[in-house]
Order: structure tokens, then sequence, then C-alpha cells
């Protein structure tokens, strides 16, 4: 069965912080948003 994610909210977005590595947040319609460690979200 196929795991369903749920969309991403303007909070979540905003409170992204950097990690030691880039990280992906996925909205589950094929969308992601990249947070990279100098704190830029593309």
């Amino acid at each position: 069965m196929a795991r369903i994610t749920r969309p991403l909210t303007n909070n979540e977005i905003l409170k992204a912080k950097p990690r030691e590595k880039d990280f992906t947040l996925h909205d589950g319609d094929g969308l992601f948003l990249l947070v990279k460690t100098s704190g830029k979200k593309l």
C-alpha cells in the first residue's frame, strides 16, 4: 500500500531550520522543498 504524504503547510516551511546536511521536505504531489545548510530554501 502506498504511503500518503500530507501537503506542506506554510508553518512547516517557515519553521524548517538548516541542519548539518541539506535536506528535503516532501509535499506529496511530487513537489519538495530543499533546505540548504546556509539556511536558503529552494
